[in-house]
């Protein structure tokens, strides 16, 4: 008998010393306002920088793993609690993203040098893993990279009154899986369909959402990017001359796309819906425009790829009392060239070009997507959910909505029939999570109220529509956004920055 009940006595001492042990990997979210280390950041015009860095910051209580879930911050000396915050994801294919220092020549070493709290977080991704026993376990499928950045708002918010500048106020930006994660953020905010995810995590039990997003060509809209991407490219010669097999695929998809824009029930500024028999003519109002804002900076735009050009001005006022005339042929233009679009611009467009008058009055869509599959090869057919589609391997996309074990999936109907499968329960309610366009107008969520969306007129990684239809849904729903595809602009980020902190300055007046 006392054998038996030292033995069980042996048991509650082992189980509470497990249960001490898992307790004592739950951190208490801290921030600690003496622990800043002095640095200074040289920005490219010499300016110096001086700022006060606080590292390793964890921002939730049960960290899975300890290399990504922090952030950095850094502030700026002359910050007050009424400045803004800048928060910059560098989150690219949806990879995991190491929580960074500021960088002098992109948009994270301009918001230090324009007095504002800098926050770098770091977030998990598709192929980050921890060891747990024998086992690798990917860490960050989705949404998990989104559920990082927003516990990451929330400890910004939790540490409000002790964290230089106005939680209030923060603008996120990222670039392609990146832009698209800063377009999850504006769009998402305090959804209660993440509320039990992160409270799993232990982030800190506040509001999540921001002021302002910008995203840069955001990779997103992945359920109906396959179908977007075909309908716009599906007639170049790039895709026509694909095998037999691969046409067929683009069709299909290519065709299924009318019914989702019109499902939208999209509309134009003016008032008029945006529906699929006018969609291709409204994407080149947004082209000619583009290249009509370049046009008059200075930029030379060539008629072979698709313009169409008025004729010179043909009248000339008389000067003194003198006769009219026509502007001799040949005379150059004047003005300079946009800012950030030397470095993104072939040569063919630095001088070359054919200056052939002074308004552009057309473009023809075939010859005009026909060059911008020239400037880089297209994706594969489906471009994004591409797993055991007729042969084709997993994208970066199916391992985004892939498991914890590494395994790839599809997360389309289409593409699933297409494999032989069935797309889970699962998957369709993380392909839902991962989709600004399911949450802006639900009545929900609080959708920021700034955006500002550029996605390059040369940019092929995800079809023109898809950053399209978000700014116009988003304007729709009478947020203020800030909408261009800059011209002749390829796949990147954090370019004209000038142009993109004048905004910053205006929206935190």
């Amino acid at each position: 008998m006392m054998k038996k009940l030292l033995i069980a006595t042996i048991a509650v001492l082992l189980a509470l010393d497990a249960s001490a042990a898992k307790k004592s990997k739950v951190t208490p979210l801290q921030f600690n306002p003496q622990s800043g280390v002095k640095a200074s950041l040289t920005m490219p015009d010499g300016k110096v920088v001086n700022y006060t860095a606080y590292t390793k910051l964890y921002f939730v209580t049960n960290v899975e793993d300890s290399t990504y879930q922090y952030m950095n911050l850094f502030v700026p000396d002359g910050v007050t609690q009424q400045s803004p915050m800048f928060l910059r994801t560098y989150v690219g294919g949806y990879m995991a993203s190491e929580a960074g220092s500021p960088q002098a020549q992109d948009a994270s070493g301009r918001a230090l040098a324009e007095g504002y709290v800098l926050v770098i977080p770091g977030s998990r991704g598709r192929t980050s893993t921890v060891a747990k026993g024998k086992k690798t376990v990917y860490t960050g499928r989705a949404p998990k990279a989104l559920l990082d950045l927003k516990a990451a708002v929330r400890y910004l918010r939790h540490f409000d009154s002790v964290i230089p500048g106005d939680a209030e106020k923060i603008i996120i930006d990222g670039t392609s899986a990146g832009g698209a994660m800063s377009s999850l953020m504006g769009a998402t905010g305090n959804n209660a369909a993440y509320e039990p995810l992160l409270k799993a995590m232990g982030a800190a039990e506040e509001r999540d959402d921001v002021f302002a997003s910008v995203c840069y060509c955001p990779i997103t809209d992945l359920d109906h990017a396959d179908m977007a991407y075909e309908w716009l490219y599906g007639n170049t010669d790039s895709r026509k001359s694909l095998a037999d097999s691969k046409q067929a695929l683009s069709q299909e998809l290519a065709a299924q796309f009318p019914t989702y824009i019109n499902s939208l029930g999209l509309k134009k500024p003016d008032g008029s819906s945006l529906q699929a028999d006018n969609y291709l003519d409204y994407v080149k109002q947004i082209i000619i425009r583009s290249a009509q804002e370049a046009k008059d900076a200075g930029a030379d735009i060539p008629d072979s790829i698709g313009f169409s050009f008025s004729s010179e001005a043909a009248f000339q006022a008389p000067i003194n009392g003198g006769v009219a005339g026509k502007k001799p042929q040949g005379m150059p233009g004047f003005g300079k060239k946009p800012e950030g679009m030397a470095g993104g611009m072939p040569p063919m467009m630095m001088g070359g070009g054919k200056r052939v008058g002074e308004y552009i009055t057309d473009l023809d869509m075939t010859k005009y997507l026909n060059y911008v599959v020239s400037t880089q090869a297209l994706k594969g057919v489906p471009a994004f959910d591409s797993y055991n589609v007729d042969g084709a391997a997993a994208s970066g996309e199916n391992g985004e909505f892939g498991n914890a074990q590494g395994s790839d999936a599809n997360f389309t109907p289409w593409a699933a029939a297409k494999a032989g499968i069935m797309v889970s329960t699962e998957v369709n309610e993380n392909v839902r999570l991962m989709n600004p366009m399911s949450f802006i107008g639900d009545g929900q969520t609080t959708v920021a109220p700034h955006w500002y969306i550029r996605h390059g007129a040369r940019d092929r990684d995800t079809a023109f529509p898809v950053a399209i239809n978000l700014a116009t849904k988003l304007q729709n729903a009478g947020k203020d956004v800030n909408f261009k595809l800059p011209w002749n602009r390829p796949h990147s980020g954090d370019y004209a920055l000038n142009e993109l902190f004048s905004w910053i300055a205006e929206i935190v007046r």
